[in-house]
């Protein structure tokens, strides 16, 4: 669970590091893969629990702009997501690892609000979290995301901060964690992005404790506390966290030292017209050459070309299915893959691209979206 529980906090490292900005509005059967090599060569938790606090930098995964160690060989992990859903819109993903036996997957899908001077940011009823499979140890973590506030409007300088409580569990270990989020504090309610929580035993035919103060503290195993955008670390036992001696304060992850990692993608050539890269690609340009005007005629057409096609799809009755997943939502928000989903994950873990031999037939979705994909950034672009 403190394995899981790091991977928790370097998930939205992009947030701690970089700056916020308006996605793309997704087209229906957009899709996006990718690899990431990453670094092996970060200790178990549970293997160094006992090293003290001023040596415990080693349990931070080492920064992507270091090469790794050479008697560490990278280890593969590959990405495969697509917008299945448009009125909601809702994307799946699929991670896959099977060198570590490793899989994670889960709905994309997020409601925004309005209050006040922020943009309240919360998962929308199809997105149930992220689901996270160990196939080697037989158990299943479900980590449900919490609330976020972006602000900074007034200011120009956007920043994401959490006001919170969310859950990871585990049915088959019998854990549960219980992370709450403070957003302010200090001098001048200056934000201070703290967590804190506890990791528990639980029945999961019983899981009716949602507050740190409900659980008994014979049932605790471990607390931890820490600015989520620096350093959070943890202590074994029920004892306050505070209670605890330096030494006794091991660092789940420091995240100071971290950078984003790189991702490894498919050359243009091996893309297909509707892989978010080239279907926004040529609005993307225009945007890196400060041509407003142009990128934003250029996603106006972009967006109509969808608008039509989903006008097609109602006057012919076939509705949209997607490629690479079996469910647009439910499924208890694991979506599964189809044979194609499979087989495209398959090839990115041996480094292979190619795909047009499972996309060749000229059906499906992809085939057509790719189709109005190429019309839509073909068209000439006014008012540059």
């Amino acid at each position: 669970m403190l394995e899981v529980l790091r991977f928790w906090f370097t998930k939205d490292l992009k947030y701690a590091k970089g700056r916020p900005c308006k996605p793309y509005n997704s087209c229906l059967g957009e899709f996006f893969r990718c690899n990431w090599e990453t670094e092996n060569n970060a200790p178990a938790i549970d293997h160094t629990a006992h090293i003290k606090s001023s040596s415990a930098a080693s349990l931070g995964v080492p920064g992507h702009d270091k090469p790794a160690a050479k008697s560490h060989k990278p280890v593969r992990v590959s990405y495969l997501t697509e917008q299945t859903s448009h009125h909601p819109p809702i994307s799946a993903f699929y991670v896959s690892c099977p060198e570590r036996g490793l899989t994670a997957r889960g709905f994309d899908q997020i409601s925004a609000k309005f209050t006040g001077t922020t943009i309240k940011v919360l998962p929308g009823e199809h997105n149930l979290g992220i689901f996270i499979n160990l196939e080697k140890r037989n158990e299943t973590y479900q980590l449900l995301h919490p609330e976020a506030h972006l602000a900074g409007f007034l200011r120009g300088n956007l920043n994401v901060s959490v006001s919170d409580t969310t859950f990871i569990t585990c049915p088959e270990s019998k854990l549960k964690v219980i992370l709450v989020y403070f957003e302010e504090g200090g001098w001048l309610g200056k934000a201070v992005n703290k967590v804190e929580g506890i990791i528990f035993k639980y029945d999961p035919n019983n899981d009716n404790k949602t507050q740190i103060k409900e659980v008994p503290e014979a049932d605790i195993l471990v607390r931890f506390s820490g600015p989520w955008k620096e350093k959070v670390s943890f202590t074994l036992g029920p004892k306050p966290f505070t209670s605890h001696p330096p030494e006794a304060q091991h660092t789940i992850i420091d995240i100071k030292p971290l950078s984003v990692a790189p991702k490894t993608i498919p050359p243009r050539e091996k893309q297909r017209p509707n892989e978010s890269l080239v279907l926004w690609g040529k609005v993307t340009d225009a945007i890196s050459a400060k041509q407003f005007s142009k990128a934003t005629n250029l996603k106006v057409e972009l967006e109509e070309a969808q608008r039509e096609k989903a006008r097609e799809r109602e006057r012919t009755g076939k509705p949209f299915t997607p490629v690479f997943f079996k469910h647009v939502n439910g499924n208890g928000g694991k979506p599964d893959l189809t044979e194609k989903g499979v087989a495209v994950l398959k090839r990115a873990q041996e480094g292979n691209w190619d795909i047009d031999d499972l996309l060749s037939d000229g059906s499906g979705a992809v085939a057509e979206d790719a189709a109005g994909a190429a019309q839509a950034s073909a068209t000439p672009a006014t008012g540059t």
